[in-house]
């Protein structure tokens, strides 16, 4: 009986997802989260899962940072992104990075059933044009290596840097003391290569959607 987790803060997808699923694996269990922290509990409460279905815009999510940040820590955990960017350069660059599938949002029933069939037998499955793309640049993969050593804590606390909260406003989201946020920022920048904040979520960066669209966020003392 195959356990998957729907990943999606869409109440209405999650539930085409489970009717998709229900449809070609009438048996399989189905967990569900609405946001990049649900999902990081899920994965830890579910480590045997068969497969997760993920989408790339979640709240919490920066581009395929959550996708290369559950790689490193699941390994063994295969992961289809589900996304309404279906840009081949997207889809391969989701490839790239360690998805094992990559479905469009406009797909219908039918081609969600045999994607997830096909992931589920030990395949890959990706629209055609995804494999016609440009690789991920040289950059991005060194940059999805970095994130790769960081602890989930470190890595909550890149995002929030990057979302341009200040170390005040991270311990108090987090529920810890200003000098720890700053020991994480410390660890982050080192294991980055970093010299400072600004260059770290410029690194991260390197994985958003739109790099382009990164806006550095506001430096103060470490």
């Amino acid at each position: 009986m195959p356990t998957l987790l729907i990943a999606d803060d869409h109440p209405l997808f999650r539930e085409a997802l489970r009717g998709a699923v229900a449809r070609v694996l009438p048996q399989a269990q189905l967990r569900e989260a609405d946001s990049v922290e649900a999902l990081y509990t899920l994965v830890e409460a579910e480590p045997d899962a068969d497969l997760l279905l993920l989408d790339l815009n979640m709240p919490g999510a920066q581009g395929f940072s959550a996708l290369v940040h559950l790689r490193a820590l699941h390994p063994q955990l295969p992961i289809v992104v589900v996304s309404a960017r279906e840009e081949p350069t997207v889809m391969r660059r989701a490839l790239d990075h360690g998805a094992v599938g990559f479905i469009p949002k406009s797909a219908d029933a039918a081609t969600l059933g045999e994607a997830i069939t096909r992931v589920l037998d030990g395949d890959r499955w990706a629209p055609s044009v995804a494999l016609s793309a440009p690789a991920a640049h040289a950059d991005e993969h060194d940059a999805a290596q970095r994130l790769r050593d960081l602890t989930p804590q470190q890595f909550r606390v890149l995002q929030m840097l990057g979302a341009g909260l200040l170390n005040k406003q991270i311990g108090y989201e987090l529920g810890v003391s200003e000098a720890t946020v700053k020991a994480h920022v410390t660890a982050i920048l080192r294991k980055l290569g970093a010299s400072n904040r600004t260059q770290a979520v410029l690194i991260a960066g390197r994985l958003a959607l739109d790099p382009s669209a990164i806006v550095p966020p506001p430096e103060e003392a470490e």
